[in-house]
């Protein structure tokens, strides 16, 4: 969902309404240059509200702490996730005529009780408790960084209570074996068929996920210079959730839709695939626009929107609900299911901790294991046939 901000509890009718700067403040792939990055987090910085005027002599002001408070979290997800929720929070602090170096809990009270969240529909709803928790982190993390640096007297946000989370009845829906295999291959017969680098693209993003569980931001990330080769097996370096760098080999059924793509690409720009630079998934070239040349880096909403239109292609009942973390999850799932032993699945999955690997199968073996099954088999030896018995009665079991 795309955030706004909230209303204030009033609203000031001399004060002017400025647009809150959108998350595109900062770039969507890490800058892998430390001078790249520090530059683009002060340019971002710079078009938050209701922060002090930068004085360049103040090494400790508070818009160049900010600048090192975002480059010290532990990943470019985080500083684009928690620079949002600040811009929330601090534009609220605008439209209400508050110092944010004066607030107080109640001010954040106040703002947290009137969170919302703008969804595709672009409708207004109040945002769900797992959103308020994350900016109510922000917000206390970016509090915390000026008092260790004593550029504020007091973390107005440390003692408000978070909402509570809902359990995991919510997550990404996880494909079937068969959904599995009829998406890819509705994937890849798709692009056979019309042999353009936007359908060899989308479908090496479906291989990507369904076959290697990474995350979406791995391979949204990543360039063609993460291609590479380890112990004779082609892989592709991705940063890690956290921090850090790891790699996932790379097997014929990704490669072939993924080399595909990425020789039709070299292609158009006139080059040889080896030679290629750049994202490794990239939006391809506006038909009718040459103002947009394409290749820009897919972002994460690209990617959901490219799964789901396949998805209802595949004629999956998933596919309004399916997101890329279903491909995470379908791969674990399937693998614990086929009796992978748990440590491989979690260092493919590069989990930390086992119980972490465990808890994506923990809904498919509440199904495959519930006791509602078992009472059917108890009942039915004392139940009368049901009417019509001999003609075609859908499983009860299963929804068709």
């Amino acid at each position: 969902m795309t955030e706004d901000p909230v209303p204030a509890l009033a609203e000031p009718p001399a004060t002017p309404s400025l647009a809150v700067p959108a998350p595109a403040g900062l770039p969507a792939a890490d800058p892998a240059d430390p001078r790249r990055l520090r530059a683009a987090l002060t340019a971002a910085v710079a078009l938050l509200p209701a922060l002090p005027a930068a004085d360049p002599a103040d090494r400790y002001g508070v818009a160049p702490l900010t600048v090192l408070w975002l480059e010290s979290l532990p990943s470019h997800a985080t500083r684009r996730a928690y620079y949002r929720d600040l811009t929330n929070w601090l534009d609220w602090c605008r439209r209400t005529m508050l110092d944010p170096l004066a607030a107080r809990r109640a001010d954040v009270d106040a703002w947290k009780a009137l969170q919302t969240a703008t969804g595709h529909d672009q409708v207004a709803r109040p945002a769900k408790p797992a959103t308020v928790a994350r900016r109510l982190s922000a917000v206390s993390s970016w509090y915390a960084y000026l008092l260790t640096n004593d550029a504020c007297d007091r973390n107005p946000a440390a003692a408000v209570k978070p909402p509570k989370v809902a359990g995991t009845t919510t997550k990404a829906p996880v494909l079937s074996e068969e959904q599995t295999a009829r998406l890819l291959d509705h994937a890849e017969h798709r692009a056979a068929t019309l042999n353009t680098e936007a359908a060899w693209r989308d479908a090496a993003v479906v291989a990507l996920l369904f076959y290697t569980a990474v995350r979406v931001s791995a391979i949204t990330g990543a360039t063609t210079a993460d291609l590479d080769t380890e112990a004779g097996y082609r892989v592709l370096r991705f940063a890690k959730k956290g921090g850090g760098r790891d790699y996932v080999r790379l097997d014929g059924e990704v490669l072939r839709p993924l080399t595909t793509y990425l020789r039709l690409r070299a292609t158009r720009l006139g080059v040889a695939a080896e030679e290629l630079d750049g994202p490794l998934l990239a939006t391809t070239p506006h038909p009718h626009d040459p103002a947009k040349p394409g290749g820009k880096p897919l972002r994460q909403r690209d990617v959901s929107t490219t799964l789901r239109t396949l998805a209802s292609q595949a004629g999956l009942p998933v596919a309004a609900r399916i997101s890329p973390h279903s491909g995470r999850g379908t791969v674990i799932t399937t693998l614990l299911g086929r009796g992978v032993p748990l440590p491989r699945v979690q260092d493919l999955a590069g989990h930390a901790d086992p119980r972490t690997t465990r808890g994506y199968d923990a809904a498919n073996h509440k199904l495959a294991t519930s006791a509602v099954g078992d009472l059917t088999i108890i009942l039915a030896a004392h139940r009368a046939p049901p009417p019509g018995a001999g003609e075609h009665a859908p499983d009860p079991g299963r929804g068709d």
